[in-house]
């Protein structure tokens, strides 16, 4: 048979990692070019200075992975995972009804390798390799090789026809379809911390948020390329890194023992069920305890700040902004753990100036200062003539107050400022917002100004925020700091509208903002039955402010809204229409009488309709497109709109109950909702679609 004479050319290697340990055919995930290029010179330089033996760590998969070579393992760095299998692989094989292609080990790579070699050079083929295993691998020609499993003549008939077929066997990369992943580049513009929701699982696929956060890292990747590629071009874009914060693992860990407290009291009957709401359901009572309170915010809070740090030690020169996202429950984590924030000046850190948060403690006189500011200033006499110090104070019990005098409500204000102040001593840096500092009771602290913010039903009461013990109803525990002031907050699929109202806010004052983030974006999809709007929060209840509409991916809205719309505008026309018409009949058919100018109204323009002099340009009171983006619904997203939607695809729109639940879980494979992170990131930085 005629072949290739003397003519050798050796195969090139690729680097592939197995993505399932526990089943590894099928499940073997190639490296991008860049990153098997960077191991494969890694591994030759090794061979060549004849260090294989030394441990070599190579950064892949943006710097989230590290590949041990000599271990042939990849280790994830960011988040807890079993380490991956990792072979430099050139030869393959592949069954009838297998996907794709599966490696060899690298023992019988070379071994194929060397065998192949040798046919070529002597152009002798139709060898038969035998290996340990039971399999044969036979070389008809340069472009025909199988392999053939050995199979003992008493297995014949019980084993199915499939595994007597022969098998097809590739050598390099050449000769089989693989798709390659998209290399990243090394560059990183934006880092964006993604909090989850209610229990272990993230989406409809039960998958956890590590996997989903690396499909919206995928999707960020691919929009990049096909939405800013001008822009990557000229002004050499990098990417935005997404990296996953789970607190769900640490809450239902062993160092709690919830979870077999919670087993100890559940029902037998329909278990399936019990356990699925002890591991999702649960999570949102336990948020509203005092003490998984602190444990969840404790953990989100100190999870964000290690990510961060082990971020910029892999990433020395990045220089970005950095973003917080939240889905479901985590939204309502992360928006509490914001709004007790300590405002900080990026340009007077580590100055003199210090804040309230710091670890130095506070001395006595700025205590009896903060008493005075509380309208306790005729109670602080009492105390040095008690010989009190801050420190002594601080082991009072509120016995020893009324023991003084001092009436319930200043001695719970007391005990107020001192539970404050045990929380700032007992955590370095992590200290709760001292009464009078800005921070989540500063959003309200204008209940008392206009009572009329808390006018409700006469079944309430309005509580005092601003001596409120946690600011809105939240649970009372210690806030951490973020080691960092983000850039935006973007919150998917929020309850944080319903949360807030529940805890008896009635309304946002327009002024305030997130003390360390300026930018606030809520989005969520029309039929999420855990997402509600905050915008009416803020404006007032007499003008109809729709959402506004997040634009599709494409670059056009979806046919069936297109629809509707024209369907909407096609019978405003017509009812227009008709009412003209009548008007006009009963015009030529009244009487002639005598006409007087009508009397102006007072408050009213009388030249013009109603609905032209109240100025909303729509009737009801509604807004009109033009006017939906300039309408100011004040300070949480610096003066602009902050409510966005998504839009529905045609399958959904036919039954909107059945799609409620996926609806919920539709974030974080939503490319609407991922260039809608990317848009308002970039913008930041001057570069628009």
């Amino acid at each position: 048979m005629e072949g290739v004479t003397g003519v050798y050319e050796p195969v090139q290697h690729h680097w592939f990692h197995c993505q399932n340990p526990v089943d590894c055919r099928s499940s073997w995930i190639p490296f991008s070019r860049e990153d098997s290029l960077r191991l494969e010179e890694t591994h030759k330089h090794g061979e060549t200075s004849g260090e294989e033996e030394v441990e070599v760590v190579v950064a892949t998969e943006g710097r989230r992975f590290d590949v041990r070579l000599k271990e042939r393992k990849c280790f994830a760095v960011y988040w807890e995972q079993p380490p991956l299998e990792v072979r430099r692989c050139s030869w393959f094989h592949k069954g009838d009804k297998d996907i794709s292609y599966t490696p060899y080990p690298e023992d019988t790579s070379l071994v194929l390798e060397e065998a192949y070699m040798m046919a070529v050079k002597l152009n002798d083929w139709m060898k038969k390799i035998q290996f340990p295993t039971g399999e044969t691998v036979v070389l008809h020609s340069p472009t025909l090789m199988t392999q053939q499993q050995t199979i003992p003549l008493k297995d014949w008939i019980s084993l199915p026809s499939e595994q007597s077929q022969p098998r097809m066997v590739k050598r390099g990369l050449e000769g089989i379809r693989v798709e390659l992943p998209e290399g990243e580049p090394d560059q990183v513009d934006h880092l964006v911390f993604m909090v989850h929701g209610i229990g272990p699982t993230c989406d409809i696929q039960l998958r956890g948020v590590v996997q989903c956060v690396n499909d919206f890292r995928g999707a960020s990747l691919n929009l990049l390329c096909s939405h800013f590629k001008q822009s990557q071009d000229g002004t050499h874009m990098g990417r935005v890194e997404f990296l996953p914060v789970d607190w769900h693992g640490v809450l239902h860990g062993d160092a709690t023992g919830v979870d077999d407290d919670i087993q100890r009291i559940t029902l037998p009957s329909i278990s399936r069920l019990r356990q699925f709401s002890n591991s999702t359901v649960l999570d949102l009572f336990f948020y509203n305890s005092p003490t998984y309170c602190q444990t969840i915010i404790d953990t989100v809070a100190s999870e964000i700040n290690r990510l961060h740090q082990v971020f910029l030690q892999r990433h020395p020169q990045f220089t970005g902004e950095v973003s917080l996202a939240g889905h479901s429950l985590g939204s309502l984590i992360l928006f509490d753990l914001l709004t007790n924030q300590e405002r900080r000046n990026k340009d007077e850190e580590g100055s003199s100036v210090s804040s309230p948060s710091e670890a130095t403690p506070l001395d006595f006189e700025s205590f009896e200062d903060t008493l005075r500011n509380f309208g306790l200033g005729k109670y602080v006499q009492m105390l040095p003539k008690e010989q009190m110090d801050l420190e002594s104070l601080g082991l009072c019990s509120e016995t020893f107050f009324k023991d003084l005098g001092i009436p319930l409500g200043p001695c719970k204000k007391i005990m107020y400022l001192l539970k404050r102040w045990r929380g700032q001593e007992s955590r370095t840096g992590t200290s709760h917002p001292v009464p009078g500092i800005p921070g989540i009771a500063g959003v309200y602290s204008q209940v008392q100004e206009h009572p009329t913010l808390l006018s409700g039903a006469p079944s309430t009461s309005p509580v005092d925020y601003k001596y409120f013990d946690v600011g809105i109803g939240q649970v009372s525990i210690v806030y951490p700091q973020l080691a960092f002031q983000p850039q935006a907050f973007f919150a998917l699929g929020s309850p944080i509208g319903m949360f807030l109202t529940v805890r008896g806010l009635k309304r946002i004052d327009p002024k305030y903002s997130l003390p360390t983030c300026k930018s606030f974006y809520n989005i969520y999809h029309p039929f999420d039955p855990v997402a509600y709007r905050i915008e009416p929060m803020v404006v007032f209840p007499d003008v109809d402010l729709p959402p506004i509409l997040i634009p599709h991916h494409k670059g056009r809205k979806r046919m069936h809204l297109e629809l509707k719309d024209s369907l909407k505008r096609v019978s405003s026309d017509l009812l227009l229409s008709i009412s003209t018409v009548r008007g006009v009949w009963q015009t030529l058919t009244m009487l002639p009488v005598n006409t007087l100018p009508p009397v102006a109204r007072v408050g009213t323009t009388a030249a013009l309709p109603p609905q032209e002099s109240e100025g909303s340009g729509a009737p009801n009171g509604t807004v009109s497109p033009t006017e939906m983006r300039n309408i100011s619904v004040g300070m949480l997203n610096g003066g602009r709109r902050f409510d966005y939607v998504l839009q529905e695809k045609p399958l959904e729109s036919f039954n909107e109950y059945l799609f409620a639940i996926q609806s919920h879980l539709c974030y974080w494979d939503s490319k609407d909702t991922v260039l809608l992170l990317l848009r308002e990131i970039y913008e930041g930085k001057g570069i628009l679609l």
